[in-house]
C-alpha cells in the first residue's frame, strides 16, 4: 500500500515494534519492506521505550506494531522526518503509551509516576495525541498542535478574513490562502498558520504549489483535519 516514505531512520524511543521505522515523506514510495518483519528483535532505545510487549484490553498498555504503524505513518504526513525529534528530546525521553483507545505522548518520569495510578482510576496522561477508531484507523488530535507545529515539514497560511472560516471547521479557498509552502505536493499534510505565524490547525493539502497558483478563487486548496476551534465546539469530548 501506498504512503508517506522517507530516508531517515526512526531509531530513537517511541512505541512500539520489532525493528528499525522510518518517517516517510513521499508517497510515490511504498511500505513494502520499510517496517519492522516479525521475529527481528527492536533496537535497544526503542525497546526501552515500548515497555515490554503490548497487550489488548490493558487499560494502559504500550502499542502494538500496526498501531504503532498507523500512528508514525499519519505524524509523519505533517513532520516527515522530524518524527524522530519528537522521541529524542533533549529534555529526557520521550514515549507514547495507549489508554482506553487514546494514544498519549509523555515523558519517562511521568510513565513512571502514572504506574503508582490503579488502572481503572487513571484518566488521562501525558499529551493526547489522537485515537484509533473501531476499525483501527488513527485520528489525530488537535491537541497535537503544539507538538507538530514546530516540527512541520509543509505549513499553509491563512489570511485574516478566513480565519474564522476555517476555525469553524471548513476547508480553505483559494481566495483565503495567503501563503503556502515551495513544492508542497498534493494531499501532502500541512500545518496551517495565520499570517501573524500563530498555529490554527492542521489539513491535508487539496492542490499542490503549482496548482494553487491558477486554480478558481473559490476553489478548495486546503482540506480541514483539526483546527483549535475544537476546543470550543467538542469541549465535551476533546481529551
Amino acid at each position: 500500500r501506498e504512503c508517506l516514505a522517507s530516508s531517515a531512520v526512526l531509531s530513537g524511543r517511541a512505541c512500539g515494534g520489532s525493528g528499525p521505522f522510518l518517517p516517510f515523506p513521499s508517497s510515490e514510495l511504498s511500505f513494502r519492506g520499510r517496517f519492522p518483519v516479525a521475529g527481528r528483535k527492536l533496537p535497544a532505545s526503542l525497546s526501552r521505550a515500548r515497555g515490554g510487549q503490548a497487550r489488548r484490553g490493558a487499560a494502559m498498555r504500550p502499542l502494538t506494531e500496526e498501531e504503532t504503524r498507523a500512528l508514525f505513518e499519519k505524524l509523519a504526513r505533517y513532520v516527515g522526518e522530524n518524527l524522530q525529534l519528537l522521541v529524542d528530546r533533549p529534555d529526557g525521553a520521550y514515549c507514547f503509551r495507549l489508554h482506553k483507545d487514546r494514544v498519549y505522548y509523555l515523558s519517562e518520569r511521568i510513565l513512571k509516576l502514572a504506574t503508582n495510578v490503579p488502572r481503572e482510576n487513571l484518566v488521562a496522561l501525558g499529551t493526547c495525541f489522537g485515537k484509533f477508531t473501531k476499525t483501527q484507523k488513527f485520528r489525530l488530535h488537535i491537541t497535537a498542535l503544539d507538538y507538530l507545529a514546530p516540527y512541520a515539514k509543509y505549513k499553509v497560511w491563512v489570511k485574516p478574513g478566513a480565519e474564522q472560516s476555517f476555525l469553524y471547521g471548513n476547508h480553505i479557498l483559494k481566495s483565503g490562502l495567503g501563503r503556502i509552502t515551495e513544492s508542497t505536493a498534493q494531499y501532502q499534510g500541512v500545518v496551517v498558520y495565520s499570517m501573524a505565524d500563530v498555529p490554527l490547525g492542521f489539513g491535508v493539502a487539496a492542490k499542490s504549489t503549482q496548482e494553487c497558483r491558477k486554480v478558481d478563487p473559490m476553489a478548495i486548496v486546503v482540506f480541514h483535519q483539526a483546527d483549535i476551534g475544537e476546543y470550543i465546539r467538542h469541549e465535551e469530548t476533546l481529551t
